[in-house]
């Protein structure tokens, strides 16, 4: 039998993911990465909170909530084996008002729907002997929710591959997926095809994954509207407040969570982020602006049908994007002792949020195939907590379809 010839597009944690399932399930096949940076993992899977998510807040029965769970086990278990740091600190999502009451106990239906080890409600003296300077009329505890850095299992992932004899390209941006005759070509920037012929190709692009996916032949929705989060570091000296990972309760009216306290694998903690359009795919400085990328989102009918439905929400974030007081003001109504706590910018990232024309966000993971492509369309978090189990997904259920 004829060794299989596998591509991966894109060297975040996915495509990385998904390069070392091939390895793993087919030890004789030949896998190729191609990945447009200098280095593996250069956009969301280093730019992000760290968090291992536990399966809270995800509807029972979809990808969300089947491969967060399956992730998480595989990524703890990952660190362990490889000495990568693990912080099992836990997480309240904690309700300050009353009406935020009904919205956690449906959070933890779905929590106990998704099998969620140890998840709780708590009261507010129980919430205070996990949180000390934490207020709230009660809680959501999973002790479970981890951090790690996701940058650093990826460099793992990225030399797994070379062990297992796969290649990665780096400074290989690819133009668009060719397929003829059940077989694929990899078309690279400027027009050079690879000199390798495929099988089957696997596209994690990320951030450009609904223009790659359109360049390929496949169906130009759903399109990524790219959303910014600004994270902070709170003053050192603070740092001790918060043990590890505060959450509000998700307010439906609004599409992102919201500020937060987050917990980093250095020990340092963080506010945020914070959710506004980004003028660029790639806009981590927060300085440039991509004019294709604005008109990309600004020409789309979903963005301006989501904006309309969602004024109250823009003006919200607005607000922590123009004023870090802001920003602190936010986080304080959940730990007063901070409320005039000194911060300093820490990472940025940029949700790739995948929209329908409707200006319907995409909740669920959106993993397609067309043809010997298959494309991943949309893995916002928790995609990088369920990346091992997204891999296991494609690799043995979707490819094999």
């Amino acid at each position: 039998m004829n060794k299989k010839r596998y591509a991966v597009i894109g060297g975040g944690i996915n495509g990385l993911a998904v390069a070392r399932q091939l390895l793993l399930d087919f030890p004789d096949a030949t896998v190729v990465l191609f990945e447009k940076e200098a280095s593996v993992a250069s956009h969301q899977s280093s730019h992000n909170s760290g968090v291992v998510h536990a399966g809270l807040y995800y509807e029972p029965g979809g990808l969300k909530a089947r491969l967060c769970r399956r992730g998480g086990e595989l990524i703890g278990n990952y660190c362990r084996d490889n000495a990568i740091p693990y912080d099992e600190c836990g997480k309240v999502v904690v309700a300050l008002q009353e009406e935020e009451l009904p919205r956690l106990e449906a959070i933890y239906r779905k929590a106990q729907a998704n099998g969620v080890p140890g998840v709780r409600l708590i009261g507010s003296n129980e919430l205070r002997e996990i949180e000390p300077n934490c207020i709230g009329l009660g809680a959501l505890h999973s002790p479970k929710t981890a951090i790690v850095s996701y940058g650093q299992i990826a460099a793992r992932i990225a030399d797994e591959i070379r062990e297992r004899g796969g290649r990665i390209c780096l400074n290989s941006p690819v133009e668009r997926l060719l397929e003829q005759g059940g077989e694929v070509r990899v078309e690279l920037a400027g027009g050079e095809v690879f000199d390798t012929v495929f099988d089957q190709a696997i596209a994690c692009a990320g951030l450009q994954s609904d223009r790659l996916a359109e360049r390929s032949g496949d169906q130009d929705t759903p399109r990524i509207v790219p959303f910014f989060g600004q994270y902070y570091v709170i003053d050192e000296a603070f740092k001790s407040h918060v043990k590890g990972l505060i959450y509000p309760v998700p307010d439906p009216r609004f599409p992102f969570l919201g500020v937060h306290f987050t917990k980093r694998i250095d020990g340092q903690m963080t506010i945020g982020p914070n959710a506004f359009i980004s003028f660029g795919r790639e806009n981590y400085d927060g300085r440039s602006m991509n004019l294709a990328d604005i008109f990309n989102f600004a020409s789309y009918p979903g963005f301006w049908k989501f904006a309309a439905r969602n004024l109250p929400a823009t003006l919200r974030e607005l607000k922590t994007v123009v004023s870090e007081a802001s920003f602190v003001r936010e986080a304080a109504r959940y730990v007063p002792t901070l409320a005039s706590v000194g911060i300093v910018p820490a990472v940025r990232g940029i949700r790739a949020q995948a929209m329908e024309a409707n200006g319907a966000l995409v909740d669920d993971f959106v993993i397609r195939q067309h043809g010997n492509i298959t494309h991943i369309r949309n893995a916002p978090s928790p995609g990088a907590t369920s990346s091992l189990a997204i891999a296991e997904y494609i690799v043995r259920e979707v490819m094999r379809r």
